[in-house]
């Protein structure tokens, strides 16, 4: 039998964050919880976590901050929580690495299925990669180790990647010279469903060309096919 997953939570509403908890742990989840970064810190290093609720206002460093701060050195699954709808929120956590966003109010029922739609396809995604770990991708003097999920520039050093920039890149590569629509590419997301207002394929786009294009304003390997998608030459 598999060990139960762990989510940490870090809210500093306390109603909020005992309600959430009551919402994982009902459904087998082990929950640990923190009401601020420090919380949230101290957490991480004591314990391995399968899952991070994240909300975005937060006392001290912000949700967002502490998202750019993980995200040097973590590809940890995260929901960002917040009250929050404006676009550009939604659009900045995606650029940071967030792995999906939630609004308050949220429905409990919706909060658990994304989560468990993140851990399933995130599962999913590392055993594609281990079991295809002989193959590495070389492009424009750069190589993509899936195994190791390493990337290296084309002097040898390695370009920290998250693992939805990692996702993307292996989709495009594993289908170059292939017009790839957006649907098919959000597919190969961890955790991501259909939706057609959902701008995390650009978003994720936009941020792999600034780690792999000469000039990511004037693109010469991941291209934008007007209404359909990218292709990867």
């Amino acid at each position: 039998m598999d060990a139960p997953k762990r989510v940490l939570i870090v809210e500093d509403d306390l109603t909020s964050l005992e309600l959430m908890a009551g919402y994982f742990e009902v459904e087998g989840f082990r929950v640990l919880k923190a009401s601020n970064g420090d919380e949230m810190d101290m957490a991480l290093r004591k314990a391995n976590v399968d899952l991070l609720c994240l909300d975005i206002r937060l006392p001290g460093r912000d949700g967002l901050s502490l998202l750019r701060e993980l995200r040097r050195s973590s590809d940890l699954p995260v929901i960002v929580i917040s009250s929050k709808t404006e676009d550009v929120d939604r659009i900045v956590a995606l650029e940071i690495g967030a792995d999906d966003y939630i609004d308050k109010p949220y429905n409990p029922r919706e909060l658990l299925a994304r989560a468990n739609n993140i851990l399933r396809r995130v599962g999913r995604s590392e055993q594609a990669v281990a079991e295809g770990q002989e193959l590495v991708h070389d492009f424009n003097g750069w190589t993509l180790t899936p195994a190791a999920r390493r990337l290296a520039a084309p002097d040898g050093s390695d370009v920290h990647l998250t693992r939805g920039e990692f996702e993307l890149l292996l989709a495009l590569l594993r289908n170059r010279g292939r017009v790839m629509q957006r649907d098919a590419l959000l597919d190969a997301l961890s955790g991501r469903e259909r939706d057609p207002f959902d701008r995390t394929v650009d978003v994720l786009v936009g941020r792999l060309r600034k780690k792999i294009e000469r000039d990511p304003k004037d693109p010469e390997i991941i291209i934008t096919v007007h209404g359909i998608g990218y292709v990867f030459l």
